[in-house]
């Protein structure tokens, strides 16, 4: 049986390629994304993964997510914590 594995952040970028990768090596891949709809479309259309759609800075939405996941797809085996946003700024500006 196929383990499942859940990459936040998974449907463009390094995360895109982390899920591609993980397809190919015979995961049932879940692809977490927060708001580009047309790229998760086109990520589960041409990875054939299936993507969900939550923000991971939100615990019961991630609760919510993993459920689900857990239901369509069985339980989650590899988690990849990629989702992240960078705002770029002088060092001396940065918390």
């Amino acid at each position: 049986m196929a383990k499942v594995a859940l990459v936040t952040g998974g449907t463009r970028g390094i995360g895109r390629a982390i899920t591609e990768r993980l397809a190919k090596d015979g995961f049932k891949v879940a692809a977490n994304f927060a708001g580009n709809e047309e790229a998760a479309k086109m990520c589960g259309q041409e990875l054939g993964v299936s993507c969900y759609k939550w923000d991971v800075g939100d615990y019961d939405a991630c609760a919510a997510g993993i459920a689900q996941i857990s239901k369509e797809l069985g339980p989650v085996d590899v988690l990849v914590n990629n989702a992240g946003i960078t705002r770029d700024m002088l060092a001396m500006r940065l918390k």
